[in-house]
């Protein structure tokens, strides 16, 4: 099920809130716990019910690891193994879905052989859930995670705001949360701050995202008929649409958890206004990167073994992190690239650190957003002929079907209703595209973030929340895809 559809919003949503909370007044904890479950299950098997198992098995096999290291094995040895059989049970589902094919279409192309490859669909959230759960296994490996029930276990791992897409929550973030009576009860201020950051969150998604969409959809259907200023727009485009995409689902998780008193981790944080790569990676997709650095880096030995240690501890975490994103080549050269510019930055800090603020910023936005179109495109090949069309600044045309891509049929109402922006569009050429580009580059680097904002139930934010949700309700016509589901 998707967060901007109505069955979400108008049915699902209002059910599993009045559900939950009746059930947790009627003095019914458990029950209410099992409703949680059982509606964060349907949230999952919406749209491939096939799947289901995938998850619910996941679960029970997971919850029998952790029991097991917890209880049973105290002997080192045996605890390692069984450990270490924990993960590769994970890693062997997470291979099966997202890498079989690849790993297949590659031994074809090295052997020149022809092995038949499976038709397999990937499970929704297959990545999250199963990260989740491997640093589930490596705290009780440790001893932490004792006292919990199959039940607490279940609800921590399905709980449907962050199932599809995260953010990786960690036991001791979540389950607290959970057994905390005070947060049984409806509290208004929050059902008011999850609305806000809900209806946030969706017009990101529906009217920034989805727009920016089209344009990179027309960009990298025909690259060689791209001109150098159409590449360039394509690419910030992208970077737009990814960034209010997964920001639209970050601050949407945030709101729907926050509706149900449960305070998920932050996962988006303005990564635009890095500085630095590794301050991009502070800021992006900040779960994932603190499990990369927690249950990878440092146990590989983190910056502790000497400086070429230290780099290839980088390399391997970020090659990861490239995996984790897609079974494609494409994925394995961006992270490499990010890899290897936190290497560098790395061993030119203080050169760095003399640059001035602004030509910081710049080299690392330019870095994210040519680095972005090997995330988005679909073949190697396809990635290199878009920057050699972007680089090659031979020409500076800009066809009408790209700015038709902008041409909300909302906009064109107002232009028809408000003489002042009739004139302004009559005057400059795809006025939309610029609108559209020049705001997103304002609100990235100038707005607050949702951990930034300090949310007060006035009728100012009473008003914009109803204004957001209107307009981004109306236009779910075109119901699309979150972007990280496809990881």
């Amino acid at each position: 099920m998707l967060f901007n559809s109505y069955l979400f919003l108008l049915l699902f949503l209002p059910l599993a809130l009045l559900g939950y909370f009746a059930l947790n007044r009627l003095g019914r904890r458990r029950a209410a716990d099992l409703f949680l479950i059982g509606m964060s299950l349907w949230f999952y098997a919406y749209l491939a019910p096939v799947y289901l198992w995938v998850l619910c098995g996941s679960v029970v096999v997971n919850f029998a690891f952790s029991r097991w290291l917890a209880r049973r094995f105290r002997r080192p040895p045996t605890h390692k193994l069984l450990l270490a059989a924990g993960i590769l049970c994970n890693v062997a589902v997470l291979f099966y879905f997202k890498y079989f094919n690849f790993f297949w279409e590659n031994l074809n192309t090295a052997l020149g052989r022809s092995f038949t490859l499976q038709h397999i669909a990937l499970p929704l959230g297959v990545s999250f859930f199963t990260f989740q759960q491997i640093a589930y296994l490596v705290d009780s490996y440790r001893g932490q995670t004792a006292g919990y029930s199959f039940g607490e276990y279940t609800l921590f791992v399905v709980f449907f705001p962050k199932l599809s897409q995260g953010p990786i929550a960690l036991h001791g973030e979540l389950i607290p949360q959970f057994r905390d009576p005070a947060r049984r009860r409806p509290q208004a201020q929050n059902l008011a701050r999850g609305l806000y950051v809900l209806a946030l969150g969706l017009f990101k998604k529906v009217i920034l995202a989805d727009t920016f969409a089209k344009a990179v959809d027309f960009g990298f259907a025909d690259i060689p008929s791209l001109s150098s200023l159409e590449a360039l727009l394509v690419a910030l485009s992208y970077a737009f649409q990814l960034y209010f995409d997964f920001s639209g689902y970050c601050d949407m998780a945030l709101g729907i958890a926050a509706m149900f008193n449960i305070d998920l981790p932050q996962n988006f944080t303005s990564p635009y206004k890095a500085l630095s790569i590794p301050d991009f990676w502070g800021r992006w997709h900040i779960t994932l990167t603190r499990f990369l650095r927690t249950y990878i880096y440092f146990p590989l030995g983190g910056s502790r073994k000497g400086t070429a240690r230290t780099y290839c501890n980088i390399l391997v975490v970020f090659l990861v992190s490239g995996l984790w994103h897609g079974a494609n080549w494409t994925f394995v050269v961006w992270g490499a690239l990010h890899g290897l510019l936190n290497c560098l930055h790395r061993a030119l800090r203080k050169p760095w650190a003399r640059l001035h603020t602004v030509t910081q910023w710049l080299l690392t936005f330019l870095s994210v957003v040519v680095l972005w179109v090997f995330f988005r495109a679909d073949t190697l090949g396809d990635a290199v002929a878009f920057l050699k069309e972007w680089f090659r600044w031979s020409s500076f045309t800009i066809r009408p079907e790209l700015y038709a891509c902008f041409d909300l049929q909302e906009l064109l109402l107002a232009e028809r209703m408000l003489p002042g922006l009739r004139t302004l569009a009559a005057q400059m050429t795809g006025c939309n595209l610029w609108l559209f580009l020049f705001g997103a580059f304002f609100i990235v680097l100038n707005l607050p973030n949702n951990r930034e904002i300090r949310f007060r139930p006035t009728l100012g934010t009473a008003l914009a929340t109803a204004g957001l949700l209107f307009w981004s309700i109306v236009s779910l016509a075109d119901v699309s895809v979150f972007l990280y589901a496809n990881f």
